[in-house]
């Protein structure tokens, strides 16, 4: 199988032709990593590959070639740096429960994606490794903090890839690099063992991915407890491999086309927005705009997030820096970074058990809208995907919390969702007309109806496909040989 042909196919796709036996998955593996030394050197998306550990086992996915997010996730003997020179040789003692799975799956793992120091940031732009592209447009940020994850998928390099989500990083990326995102519910794939939860219950697991089965059928395969979970969501009544396919219903859909926070949406996006709302009336759904109540100011909402956010970075720096006897300062992190970690010692005990108190206020604030409406709908970013740098601009004066404020005032749509628990995703439903850049669209739903998001989702892609839209930098640039059909 030559790249361009592996490029055409989605995973539950190669997993079939693996399956069938029509297809090796050495020669998946070998096509991938093709991919990657094609396109890679042009968008700086993987830190790391390694050699194959051998055939996959059993497994619904058998097979397919894996790219895993360089924090948050374990593997045996392999690095975790988490984008900073401050965890720089960090080897994983054993497998995360979350990588337990992704290898029963039959995943095969073979390297690490790009993240921005310590995952804290919106644009993956590391001291360590340097800025990752966006494929769609080399001078644009692949979002963050998942951005290698996402430019990745996006550049054909992988169908599906792991990522995380504390503040819109999955998200984020998607909406960039013209991706599927859903970010699941708080509980839904266990952090463990070695955490309960990160950053407070704001991260989560999940993936990107070019089809919404595939971001279906690999949660079905990573969601559920582990032993000593503090908290579950509950399972699902039915795989969210069938809801795909399954019809949504006519939904009752709010839309928010402005933010929170008074960040204006642009009119490309507003644009965009306005074709999505057209598409899901002529698909039969009731929308209409919408007024959400975040039960706190914005103010209010931005500090308390700075300090569950500034805490747990406070503690995991501190932690780093114990385990590697390393000093904390400019040789070993960046400045908002350092930044985060002074604020962070400084928060007192009140004051965090106050910022779990806002995060409980939004959370039941968000499920009272929801007992009106099905589903929010809002734009995923408020602008396109910003040049590289753009977010550094001036950051060495901003505090703990002013770096908070700048990632709220990018992403004000996405926050509120990590917040309270809830699921929400970012859909590829649109693009800009001038540029040919891609426009996410977020839909969020109440806590527990990833479902109902994934319903929508198939629908969705079935009206206004997007899988032949493809970035300038994309693996699958070559002649295909003739035989193989491509199944998405």
């Amino acid at each position: 199988m030559n790249v361009s042909e592996y490029a055409s196919f989605d995973a539950v796709g190669l997993a079939k032709l693996v399956a069938d036996g029509e297809v090796a998955p050495a020669e998946l593996e070998e096509a991938a990593r093709a991919a990657a030394g094609t396109v890679d050197p042009q968008i700086n998306a993987i830190v790391e590959t390694w050699p194959s550990e051998g055939g996959p086992g059993g497994g619904p996915l058998a097979g397919v070639p894996f790219l895993i997010k360089d924090i948050a996730v374990s593997m045996a003997g392999r690095r975790m740096e988490m984008g900073s020179r401050l965890a720089a040789g960090l080897v994983a003692g054993a497998d995360s429960f979350l990588m337990r799975r992704f290898r029963r799956a039959g995943l095969v793992t073979f390297g690490r994606t790009a993240t921005p120091e310590m995952a804290y940031s919106i644009t993956t732009e590391s001291a360590l490794h340097g800025p990752t592209r966006n494929p769609w447009d080399l001078e644009r940020s692949a979002g963050g903090s998942s951005g290698g994850a996402g430019a990745a998928v996006a550049a054909g390099i992988v169908p599906v890839a792991h990522a995380t989500d504390a503040a819109g990083s999955l998200r984020i990326p998607a909406a960039c690099n013209g991706l599927f995102g859903l970010k699941p519910t708080r509980g839904r794939v266990s952090m463990g063992p070695d955490a309960d939860e990160v950053f407070s219950g704001l991260a989560v697991h999940g993936s990107v991915s070019r089809t919404v089965r595939d971001g279906a059928a690999l949660l079905d395969q990573i969601r559920g407890p582990e032993p000593g979970d503090p908290y579950f969501a509950q399972q699902p009544s039915r795989p969210y491999a069938e809801e795909v396919t399954r019809h949504p219903g006519s939904l009752r859909i709010g839309v928010l086309p402005q933010a929170w926070g008074g960040r204006r949406t642009t009119a490309p996006v507003a644009d965009g927005l306005s074709r999505t709302v057209r598409l899901l009336e002529s698909l039969g759904h009731r929308v209409d705009e919408v007024e959400v109540d975040l039960g706190v100011d914005w103010e209010e909402f931005v500090l308390a997030t700075a300090r569950l956010l500034t805490v747990n970075l406070a503690a995991m720096v501190d932690g780093l820096a114990a385990a590697f006897d390393r000093p904390v300062d400019s040789s070993t992190l960046e400045p908002v970074t350092l930044a985060g970690h002074r604020d962070g010692r400084r928060v007192g005990g009140a004051q965090f058990v106050g910022a779990l108190g806002v995060r409980n206020r939004v959370a039941r604030s968000l499920a009272r809208y929801f007992d009106a409406h099905d589903l929010l709908l809002t734009p995923t970013l408020p602008e396109l995907p910003m040049p590289l740098g753009a977010l550094a601009e001036g950051a060495d004066a901003l505090d703990g919390p002013g770096w908070i404020d700048r990632i709220n005032d990018r992403s004000p749509f996405t926050m509120a969702f990590n917040v309270a628990g809830t699921p929400a995703m970012s859909v590829p439903v649109t693009a800009d007309a001038e540029t040919g850049l891609p426009i996410g669209m977020q839909f969020a739903a109440d806590y527990g109806r990833e479902d109902r998001l994934f319903r929508l989702a198939g629908q969705l892609e079935h009206a206004s496909p997007w899988s032949g839209r493809t970035p300038t930098v994309w693996a699958g640039d070559h002649s295909p040989s003739p035989g193989v059909t491509a199944q998405r």
